[in-house]
């Protein structure tokens, strides 16, 4: 293995720049993996509201199932495996049938399949309408995509059927003004959403953003909402849709009725949001929300934060969410801001568990063993001082410098024994 200081012709950072690149990777991996260490395999817990699942190519080519990140590191290491980011009520593949042979290393007794599980292109390394790979080996620079919130695929802003990529709303600095999108396929499936109040909607650089006379239709009027948010980081994979246009979902066998984005919420989803309900709500429609909206054009959609909070949750729209099987976009726990908002608190808290192990470990030292680190560490603290007197401040540090601080590090320690 190549030494890594000898790369000479790098690029020159600071310390801080470092440090900072490091720090950033690792939050945008924990963003990801919503805070699993991947020391277990997720089998157990059963179909997972949300979590990482990865697809590995070598075991499974015909993209037919999904791992978590346990089963990724210890079961698969060495193969061909695709990040899908993550999915909703999806449970680990690991071992089972599909896999031949092949034996799950931390859950080998699984079920020989996990029925209530969607698989469709992305498990191949697909995304988009235009079915092509990510990264695209075709393009030089990649370009940037959007994932829907109900379909969990990712489009290319070029195929999300707008006029322009301007139209997406951003704010001045190009980030995110929505919390959620809605690709043109799904948005026939919520098209009631367009009963809403228009707050629902995220303002910005959108030009036909949907606009409904909700007076004239007796719909709940608007109300005072934060108009978007920074979108959070979405997942690659995405749930089989007998609605879907491009044809490239698949099913597993005792799904074949599933609907856009939903992989099964008999045990869970359904039982929440009657929790919510109550035989005394009234709709805040005020109409029958699949006859008016059934007429609705399918177009992108782009909704603004806490949109979810505003869906209506009578008997009667509890029981159009059930039917159309999209009951998830009233369980908090799917979206993805609350996902990464979890991941984060996990961080920290680990984080903090770290920092107390390291503090525990120094204080069960010996005294003998104690003054050797702290020796150790001023040491180090007093040449690393020196050399930065000694240098040109104006020049680079390089990888002889730092082999030097370390040469001189050994010749001291030599000098004291």
């Amino acid at each position: 293995m190549a030494d890594p200081f000898e790369e000479e012709g790098e690029q020159t950072v600071s310390i801080n720049e470092y440090l900072e690149s490091i720090e950033e990777k690792e939050l945008e991996a924990d963003l990801v993996l919503g805070g699993d260490e991947g020391d277990e395999c997720t089998y157990a817990k059963g179909y997972m509201k949300r979590q990482a699942i990865f697809s590995c190519l070598t075991c499974t080519p015909n993209g037919n199932a999904g791992i978590c990140t346990a089963c990724c590191l210890s079961c698969h290491d060495g193969h061909e495996v695709l990040e899908l980011w993550t999915k909703r009520n999806f449970r680990c593949d690991c071992g089972n049938s599909k896999f031949g042979q092949f034996s799950c290393k931390l859950f080998p007794n699984k079920d020989a399949e996990n029925i209530e599980n969607s698989y469709n292109h992305n498990f191949k390394g697909l995304y988009c309408t235009c079915s092509r790979p990510y990264p695209d080996p075709e393009l030089e620079e990649q370009e940037e995509m959007i994932q829907c919130c109900m379909c969990e695929d990712w489009f290319h802003e070029k195929h999300i059927s707008l006029n322009s990529p301007n139209e997406i709303p951003r704010d001045e600095e190009g980030e995110p003004l929505y919390e959620d999108f809605i690709c043109k396929t799904c948005s026939v499936v919520c098209s009631f959403l367009m009963l809403y109040p228009s707050t629902i909607w995220a303002v910005g650089g959108q030009t036909g953003a949907p606009i409904t006379t909700v007076k004239d239709k007796g719909v709940l009027e608007d109300t005072s909402q934060d108009g978007g948010s920074t979108k959070p980081d979405g997942d690659p994979s995405l749930k089989r849709d007998d609605l879907a246009a491009d044809g490239n979902s698949e099913s597993v066998p005792g799904s074949a009725k599933t609907v856009i984005g939903e992989s099964s919420q008999k045990h869970n989803s359904s039982s929440q949001c009657t929790n919510h309900a109550s035989s005394s709500v009234s709709c805040v429609l005020g109409v029958d929300p699949v006859a008016v909206a059934s007429s609705s054009d399918a177009k992108p959609l782009f909704l603004s934060k806490n949109w979810r909070d505003t869906l209506c949750r009578c008997q009667k729209c509890l029981d159009m969410y059930k039917q159309k099987n999209i009951s998830y976009l009233l369980d908090k726990e799917d979206s993805i801001a609350e996902y990464e908002t979890r991941a984060k608190q996990k961080r920290e808290e680990n984080l903090q568990q770290r920092e107390g192990a390291a503090v525990n470990f120094f204080n069960n030292l010996g005294h003998v063993e104690k003054i050797e680190i702290l020796n150790g560490i001023a040491d180090f603290k007093d040449e690393f001082l020196s050399f930065l007197a000694s240098v040109d401040p104006s020049k680079a540090i390089t990888a002889a410098d730092v082999h030097q601080i370390f040469e001189n590090l050994k010749n001291k320690r030599r000098r004291v024994n």
